[in-house]
């Protein structure tokens, strides 16, 4: 079963713990979960610039 990384982010997002993640999708583990927020994480990182003057 393949579960899109949008939906363990939406359902994280959505107050649901990593456990009962798991007990309803049992083919995922701890570190797809990890692996979710992680991939999530480098999709929001930017450059922050800085203007002076």
């Amino acid at each position: 079963m393949r579960i899109r990384v949008k939906d363990v982010l939406d359902m994280l997002a959505a107050g649901e713990s990593e456990q009962t993640i798991l007990e309803d999708y049992p083919d995922l583990q701890t570190e797809d979960i990890r692996a979710s927020l992680e991939y999530a994480a480098t999709k929001v990182d930017h450059a922050v610039l800085s203007l002076a003057k």
